[in-house]
């Protein structure tokens, strides 16, 4: 049982340090948001999916980046799934993992600092409609 606890828990400690590695960086960030809202079954198309609305960035540095460094890495976890031509990603088998994170601090957004949400239109918009939810209660 001992062994088997362990086997678990080395699992568990890699499969986080997977998911945190992946939203470390903020196109790898902005194209998990985007598969969200896309049809489980969708692609999403790249470069576009992975900007930042607030901090636009020249599109061709970008698709380079997500074609040698971003989606590699998002592919090798099987958070998501993607193709060079058209350059697309869709949801991977382990996509829920990297989601969960994205989910939980939407459906918080009214308890996080606001340094972590002014300026992030999603969790903006997300704290706002809690706060409206609140108010109507």
């Amino acid at each position: 049982m001992t062994q088997q606890r362990y086997q678990n828990g080395k699992q568990v400690i890699r499969r986080w340090d997977e998911v945190f590695r992946s939203v470390s960086a903020e196109p790898r960030r902005q194209l998990i948001v985007a598969l969200l809202d896309a049809h489980p079954e969708a692609t999403v198309p790249l470069p576009e999916s992975a900007v930042n609305p607030n901090v636009p960035q020249d599109p061709e540095i970008l698709r380079q980046e997500l074609y040698h460094c971003h989606l590699p890495l998002l592919s090798d976890y099987g958070f998501i799934t993607w193709q060079k031509e058209p350059l697309v990603a869709g949801r991977g088998p382990r996509f829920s993992e990297v989601a969960t994170v994205f989910e939980s601090l939407q459906s918080n957004a009214t308890d996080l600092p606001d340094s972590l949400v002014f300026g992030c239109q999603r969790l903006e918009r997300e704290r706002q409609e809690g706060f409206g939810d609140s108010v109507a209660e």
